[in-house]
């Protein structure tokens, strides 16, 4: 990664470490994070503050606006916060701090409907979809159904190893971004699936050749973004979804589904391996709109 100039800030510089070292961000993140908190401190500093840890909520609102002013967009100012937000939340725990200045602030608001969110009717026509008479069909339904069960990102997906599912328990090991493990429930269907394409497709694939990964291409490679890119674009339009369709449509769709259905928000974050929450909050938003657009659509007075 490249270094990120702290300008001399203790406070930065140790919560830079604290997310390296801890928190196991990927050095594209920190270097995000890095750079969004650089500039917030060059700014502070020509308002008169010198160190972050005096910044006040007024402080960060004058910021938003001059960001504003600068001509970013409200999605990119809302990631500004969103790290200010993180830098300062650290410095409470930390006890350097008594209040996060940060917390006050409202994020800008930001178009964050989701647009490849797919319907539950939607998700079940593609996952009938694959020809499962065929070693790839059983393949590729174990995959769709894996990625919806388990709100996969799709090098995830893609990198899970044999020794990662234990379908007697019902739970996958995943390493996400930032190389950080965590274990999702898979549902009995995914169970289902996966344990046919073990037990009839996969060595078809194979023809005697070892591989540790559960999914795999031609010649017993493991089968890459750009191969399940396709073989997904084919199933949906096998199923008649006329909507563009990505990989992490099923990763929107499971999120979106769960909160549907009730579940708690700190639960989907977790099942998702998001490290902030507030990434996990869009789909609150995208849940909730679809409740107005029910109620405006069935409701005699909506």
């Amino acid at each position: 990664m490249r270094p990120v100039d702290g300008l001399g800030d203790p406070h930065l510089d140790a919560y830079l470490n604290h997310l390296l070292v801890e928190k196991g961000l990927a050095a594209t993140t920190l270097e995000a994070y890095g750079n969004d908190l650089v500039r917030f401190l060059a700014f502070s500093r020509r308002q008169g503050t010198r160190e972050l840890a005096r910044a006040d909520s007024a402080l960060i609102l004058r910021y938003l606006i001059h960001l504003r002013r600068e001509g970013l967009s409200a999605r990119s100012r809302a990631r500004h916060l969103i790290s200010l937000r993180g830098l300062y939340r650290h410095l409470v725990h930390e006890k350097i701090i008594r209040q996060n200045p940060a917390a006050v602030v409202d994020l800008p608001r930001v178009g964050l409907k989701l647009p490849n969110v797919l319907s539950v009717s939607e998700v079940k026509a593609l996952l009938a979809v694959p020809d499962t008479a065929k070693p790839t069909g059983l393949r590729d339904a174990a995959m769709l159904e894996l990625l919806y069960a388990a709100g996969l990102r799709v090098s995830e997906l893609i990198h899970v190893n044999c020794i990662d599912v234990n379908l007697e328990a019902g739970f996958i090991r995943v390493v996400g971004k930032g190389d950080r493990e965590r274990l999702v429930p898979i549902g009995s269907h995914a169970q289902k699936k996966i344990r046919r394409y073990l037990g009839q497709g996969r060595s078809r694939q194979l023809k005697g050749i070892v591989s540790p990964t559960l999914f795999v291409a031609r010649q017993g490679k493991p089968m890459t973004r750009q191969g399940f890119w396709k073989l997904l674009r084919r199933h949906a339009t096998g199923a008649g979804i006329t909507k563009p369709v990505t990989p992490h449509s099923l990763r929107h769709s499971f999120a979106t589904h769960l909160l549907e259905g009730g579940a708690d928000l700190r639960v989907v974050q977790e099942l998702l391996g998001h490290a902030d929450i507030a990434t996990t909050q869009i789909y609150t938003h995208v849940a909730r709109q679809q409740l107005k657009d029910t109620h405006r659509r069935f409701h005699p007075r909506g």
